[in-house]
């Protein structure tokens, strides 16, 4: 193995903290990740924040909040019906004002003694812990931000990749060897930032459905059809890696068993795309049946593989494998 696969921080350490806090990512730091994840979506200000989606009734205290009572509805964000309270509709010191909690609490009911806690970030906030950190520890922390239903976030002229190039570029990003991973689910908004930056840009693709840009244009294509050979031919023109869900490179069965594996890995490798994976979970419920209370038997498994990188909610758990495993010689 020529380099060490690196460890994607998925929303900072998750599985320890609420996703998406200051918090969450220093922890994940700590545990010594190579990069931290945070989903980017944006205020009623242009103001690009880290919350997994832009409604965030599941993931902050909103709700509480009896002065932004009136503020609930229901939209339609990326052809689904979504009702809550969403960021787009909210300033930037809103925000401020709510406080983060627990995404999934009746799995990681231990996390929810931090409800409360943390404020959720800013993109600037975020890059300047990875900066401090950096500085502290003398190694590179990588950020790996998604836009999050950018076609969307347009339609309603709150484009998320501007600000995010600004605010990039005026820290510093700007070469392609810079220690960080620009992440969609849509493909035009990469074509676009491909067109506009250097930085690295990374196509994600989910097991089932389609990028909602090809929806809303008419484009029949999905995510399937991006994993053939000809599909990752076509990302690598624009794109330097593939962010893949794990059960496109390792198939499970109806029973939860995994199967062979298939050919994606060294397709994308022959066309010269990374391949990242995701997302690492300890928890039983999110593992195949083949490692059970085995999480580290997952990891040795796609690493044996040769992927280059994975997310991880528990960054620990993936480095002391990934260090474990690189350590021997398989040469």
């Amino acid at each position: 193995m020529n380099k060490k696969p690196i460890i994607i921080a998925h929303r900072g350490a998750s599985g320890y903290r609420p996703e998406h806090t200051l918090a969450a990512y220093e922890l994940a730091i700590n545990f010594g990740a190579d990069y931290i994840e945070p989903d980017l979506v944006s205020t009623q200000d242009g103001v690009l924040i880290a919350r997994h989606e832009n409604e965030i009734s599941a993931t902050t205290n909103v709700a509480k909040h009896h002065e932004f009572a009136q503020r609930r509805t229901t939209k339609i964000i990326d052809g689904e019906s979504k009702t809550g309270w969403f960021t787009e509709d909210f300033t930037l010191a809103e925000i401020k004002t709510l406080r983060a909690k627990e995404r999934i609490p009746q799995l990681r009911q231990q996390n929810t003694i931090y409800d409360g806690l943390w404020q959720i970030p800013t993109l600037q906030e975020i890059i300047d812990l990875a900066k401090n950190y950096s500085k502290k520890l003398g190694r590179n922390i990588g950020i790996y931000p998604e836009t999050k239903h950018p076609t969307y976030f347009r339609s309603i002229n709150l484009s998320l990749e501007e600000p995010l190039l600004n605010t990039l570029r005026a820290n510093g990003y700007h070469e392609k060897n810079a220690p960080i991973f620009i992440q969609s689910f849509e493909v035009s908004n990469l074509r676009y930032l491909a067109q506009t930056t250097n930085l690295p840009l990374v196509q994600l693709i989910n097991l089932t459905g389609q990028p909602y840009d090809f929806v809303v244009s008419g484009d029949i294509r999905t995510y399937t059809d991006l994993v053939t050979k000809s599909g990752l031919s076509e990302i690598a023109q624009y794109a330097q890696a593939i962010g893949i869900h794990k059960d496109i490179l390792v198939p499970r069965d109806n029973k939860n068993k995994l199967r062979s594996p298939t050919s994606v890995l060294q397709n994308a490798h022959a066309v010269g795309l990374k391949v990242h994976i995701w997302t690492f979970r300890n928890e039983d419920s999110f593992l195949p049946l083949d490692f059970p209370g085995n999480p580290q038997g997952e990891y040795e498994l796609f690493f044996s593989l040769g992927v280059d990188g994975v997310f991880s909610d528990f960054s620990d758990t993936a480095l002391s494998v990934r260090d474990r495993f690189t350590s021997i010689d398989i040469s």
